[in-house]
């Protein structure tokens, strides 16, 4: 296993694990996770897991009670599909980047290292952030780094980029950036320059309506949904699909003035770390875990 598991207890108490169910970790990752739900479950309980990158493979779990998938979860109702289950009783997602891939230099997600710019979850794919900073236009490079990485000045970055490209190592591309980046927030600038690169670079934010959209077809009634997100992006998608069933977070109602709605919220507000947890494991600092139920 190589990461501490973020919000574990929660996470475990919010699936509400039915000792005989059928359970889905989404982002398997170090199986931090998938093995505490394994634990809940009795030997006719079932856990399928998927995960993108091929190194989260070599974490399987020995146990005939478990299916790892190496696939995005996007992808998640075709394969629940192929394996023949109708129905799920949980699903769980750790959305983002794990610790793991964050310290492995030659993936790129890190502004610590210097590597290539790469930024594949899943390195099956073509499209690399080196791609993106060399080949897009002006006004797509402003996109993306306005939408997916808030940026104030986005379009000056890309102004940037363009005049100076092409770039093939993550430590010249935040060389070229450094002399616009805020006084004493520039580790958040360069943090908030490689988000947007890397949402772009795996389409997270559709493969996380993908999955949210799935998730309400595939949940048995009484059915949790449980999700970690990183991010105001993802957050803001979560909880909108969680309270309305879609991503605007508008409620329909029926002739007769009833919601039309897939889930009901077991947390009204978002849950977040306190200190006990934040010690435990850094990455909590700023993270959102909501959880809803099929209705």
């Amino acid at each position: 296993m190589y990461h501490i598991p973020v919000f574990l207890e929660s996470c475990i108490a919010g699936l509400n694990i039915q000792p005989n169910g059928l359970y889905v970790d989404v982002t398997f990752g170090g199986g931090g996770h998938s093995t505490a739900i394994l634990q809940h479950l009795n030997e006719e309980g079932k856990l399928f897991a998927f995960d993108q990158d091929a190194d989260a493979l070599q974490n399987a779990i020995d146990d005939s009670r478990f299916t790892l998938i190496h696939q995005n979860f996007r992808y998640l109702k075709n394969f629940l599909k192929y394996y023949k289950i109708e129905k799920a009783n949980g699903i769980l997602a750790d959305l983002g980047v794990s610790s793991y891939q964050f310290d492995q230099p030659e993936k790129g997600f890190s502004t610590r290292f210097e590597s290539s710019l790469d930024m594949r979850m899943d390195q099956r794919n073509d499209k690399t952030a080196a791609d993106i900073v060399n080949d897009y236009e002006w006004e797509s490079l402003t996109r993306i780094l306005r939408t997916y990485g808030e940026l104030d000045n986005a379009a000056k970055i890309a102004d940037i980029i363009v005049q100076q490209r092409p770039f093939s190592t993550t430590t010249a591309f935040l060389s070229a950036l450094s002399p616009i980046a805020p006084r004493h927030r520039e580790a958040k600038f360069a943090a908030q320059i490689f988000q947007a690169l890397r949402i772009e670079v795996n389409d997270e934010i559709n493969a996380l309506k993908d999955l949210l959209t799935q998730s309400a077809e595939m949940l048995a009634v009484n059915g949790r949904l449980v999700v970690m997100s990183y991010h105001s992006l993802e957050d803001r998608l979560v909880k909108n699909f969680m309270k309305s069933g879609n991503f605007e977070g508008n409620i329909e109602k029926d002739f007769f003035g009833n919601p039309l709605v897939p889930f009901h919220c077991i947390t009204r507000k978002p849950i977040v770390a306190d200190e006990i947890e934040m010690e435990k494991n850094s990455r909590s600092r700023s993270v959102k875990l909501r959880i809803a139920e099929k209705i």
